[in-house]
């Protein structure tokens, strides 16, 4: 499952990530004010990813957010872009694609390392 991939994947980029099973596990976590990037995947148990999007928003969160989705839906894509999607990607994609996503979402001045942290749902 790309849940479980994800995590391991971004470590190996040099990156901080947990994986959450759903929206309400990461916004009912302590891990939500040191979130640097969100990906998620626009279909999601529970709250969707663009639900979760919405409801950072309406927090004053301005997480960027990776949206990750096997539908090719292009108002989908429009909606996620027009609420701030920082990046939006089509399964199946690459490793350097992922990476390319989540070094646009991070602070550009930010060096990666161990600091960056990437929370995957």
């Amino acid at each position: 499952m790309l849940r479980e991939s994800l995590p391991d994947l971004l470590r190996e980029f040099g990156f901080v990530a947990r994986a959450f099973s759903s929206g309400q596990a990461f916004l009912s976590s302590d891990y939500v004010d040191e979130t640097r990037c969100l990906i998620l995947d626009v279909a999601m148990p529970g709250m969707s990813g663009l639900d979760l999007q919405q409801e950072l928003k309406r927090r004053g969160l301005a997480i960027p957010i990776i949206f990750i989705t096997g539908q090719k839906d292009e108002e989908t894509r429009k909606q996620a872009f027009r609420q701030g999607a920082a990046k939006f990607l089509y399964k199946p994609f690459s490793d350097s694609a992922l990476l390319e996503a989540v070094n646009a979402a991070l602070d550009p001045g930010d060096p990666g390392g161990q600091g960056p942290e990437c929370d995957v749902q």
